[in-house]
């Protein structure tokens, strides 16, 4: 098995629709420190098992945009898993939203 390990650093903004009061329904931003997993059983016909700057420019799609045009209720954890969806060979997503608060989708224990 082959695993590969993609970090993307992201500045992007969003707003979350809360059922309590929170600043979080405000827009506001952040630097999003996104960690992409990927595994195969056997490479490509190009030796990888997908291109790194593949997965970069799937994650740039968020960068210096509001995310709630893409991502419904954009939480940490619902961006995670946005992004496994859209990556091919993805497992599993960190989304740093800021120091020491990071959520892990793990599209295997579903």
């Amino acid at each position: 098995m082959f695993y590969l390990k993609k970090v993307v650093v992201v500045a992007a903004a969003h707003r979350l629709d809360l059922n309590y009061p929170s600043k979080c329904q405000n827009v506001h931003g952040h630097a999003w420190k996104i960690t992409i997993y990927c595994r195969r059983e056997s490479l490509d016909e190009n030796g990888m098992v997908f291109d790194f700057s593949k997965i970069k420019e799937t994650v740039n799609v968020l960068d210096h945009h509001f995310i709630n045009d893409y991502v419904e209720q954009p939480t940490a954890e619902n961006i995670a898993k946005w992004l496994c969806d859209q990556i091919p060979y993805c497992y599993k997503v960190d989304v740093e939203e800021s120091e020491g608060s990071v959520v892990t989708y793990d599209g295997n224990q579903s």
